[in-house]
């Protein structure tokens, strides 16, 4: 039988209530310790490795580590492995010792990896980008369009126009998803690019996406969009059949979203075409299981992101449809093969 104090509460949920708040308080160091292995070149170092390294082996090798701190490398290892971007391997010649491998996850991390999110990594957890979340609480009292105006005094965009060294690292960081993204969508997506004379990517940053799909239809010609300060210095045809959102819509309120819609049905509707959106379709709360919860989890973390850092948001289908039907299209299609996202192609 559970005990019960002497305020008639279960000490056994109140315990438990108790390590759930400790562990939200504390999720904070899954990130910052992710971060840390990064900033140690760690991932690198195993994957140079070749084999399952030790602690004492990763100690000798990190090059500018503290002696007097190689000890405490243990410690953030074993939280690494925990949440999943190492993996622990006994040895044979010892049995009692442990080395670490690479998982999926931290494959990701590694600086040859053509698809390495590290890049994008470093964007989120720039201080610059994680202040504004900081001052969430401050920023519903106040008038401030968003949390990162009332910690810099500016939007993110003006910010990144403002200072060379923020904008080349969310510049990189973009661009490192869109690759990313990239070679998914060329695996398992190509019929939606098939018929297509021409394409813009409208907020496509650097051209990643767009370099990506002209080499993989020569006939397509495209052209990259964006504000002056990210697109100067690309160069693309300028022919505007087909309007091509990655990862944009998120950004921006409904009414700054129905604009930009009606915007691209005005291009498309002289010549023919459709609007191929990249982004989330967040899951309806009713379907969420133990299988997909982390999936709906991180749609969720994603739209507080977007509130702290700009006007948009994450949307669910009956939001996203919403939308369409304000700028005056009549039909969509909503393909969920992109992990977290989804390619949604939206006709006039």
């Amino acid at each position: 039988m559970d005990k019960v104090n002497d305020k008639g509460e279960n000490v056994n949920e109140l315990l438990e209530a108790h390590a759930h708040v400790w562990n939200h308080m504390f999720s904070f160091i899954r990130s910052m310790s992710l971060k840390c292995a990064i900033d140690l070149g760690i991932p690198d170092i195993i994957q140079n490795h070749g084999n399952p390294i030790t602690v004492s082996e990763l100690v000798a090798v990190l090059p500018t580590l503290n002696p007097a701190k190689a000890c405490d490398i243990y410690r953030l290892m074993r939280i690494l492995v925990h949440s999943g971007f190492f993996a622990p391997r006994k040895l044979h010649n010892d049995a009692q010792e442990v080395g670490y491998v690479l998982t999926d996850a931290s494959r990701l991390l590694l600086k040859n990896n053509p698809l390495s999110v590290t890049p994008f990594l470093k964007v989120i957890l720039d201080p610059i980008f994680m202040m504004p979340s900081q001052l969430m609480g401050t920023w519903f009292q106040n008038h401030d369009s968003t949390p990162f105006v009332t910690a810099n005094g500016k939007t993110m965009y003006a910010h990144c126009g403002h200072d060379p060294s923020v904008n080349n690292l969310f510049n990189e960081g973009m661009a490192s998803d869109a690759r990313l993204i990239t070679s998914v969508l060329m695996d398992k997506c190509k019929g939606a690019f098939e018929g297509l004379e021409s394409l813009v990517d409208v907020g496509g940053g650097t051209g990643t996406l767009a370099k990506a799909i002209a080499h993989a239809f020569p006939h397509l010609d495209c052209t990259v969009l964006d504000l002056p300060h990210v697109v100067h210095g690309l160069q693309g045809s300028q022919l505007e059949i087909c309007w091509r959102q990655h990862w944009i819509f998120h950004n921006w309120n409904d009414e700054e979203c129905v604009t930009i819609l009606k915007r691209c049905k005005e291009a498309i509707s002289k010549v023919g075409g459709k609007v191929i959106i990249v982004d989330m379709v967040v899951m309806d709360e009713e379907k969420v299981n133990d299988e997909n919860s982390k999936t709906f989890e991180t749609q969720l973390f994603m739209d507080i992101h977007m509130m702290a850092m700009l006007t948009g948001r994450e949307r669910r289908e009956e939001e996203w449809a919403k939308l369409f039907s304000a700028a005056g299209f009549t039909n969509y299609n909503i393909i969920p093969i992109l992990g977290l996202r989804s390619l949604i192609e939206v006709y006039p």
